[in-house]
């Protein structure tokens, strides 16, 4: 991911086959996808609570900018850099 423009100004959604969801054992938030299950941080968490595949990045992070009172151009580059992560092990697409 060379160019963020593209990526902030597309929706993201969560595929088929990936939920979110509490595990009452660990007491924490996972992604949980066929094979796989990605423990959330609060971060993480915050901005797939935003993400409902019809916001943009660019939308999600002015909210948790305005939500977390923190800049927004920090908050965007966090989204960038835990969208592509998922992105790259296929857990979270975006629509351009």
């Amino acid at each position: 991911m060379t160019d963020s423009t593209p990526l902030l100004s597309g929706v993201p959604f969560i595929p088929r086959g990936v939920r979110l969801h509490f595990d009452k054992v660990r007491a924490l938030w996972v992604l949980l996808a066929p094979e796989r299950t990605i423990n959330l941080d609060p971060i993480g968490l915050a901005i797939m609570n935003e993400i409902d595949g019809t916001s943009t990045l660019d939308q999600i992070a002015e909210n948790l900018s305005a939500q977390y009172n923190a800049p927004v151009d920090e908050i965007a580059a966090d989204i960038r850099e835990f969208v592509a992560g998922l992105m790259d092990r296929r857990i979270l697409e975006v629509r351009r």
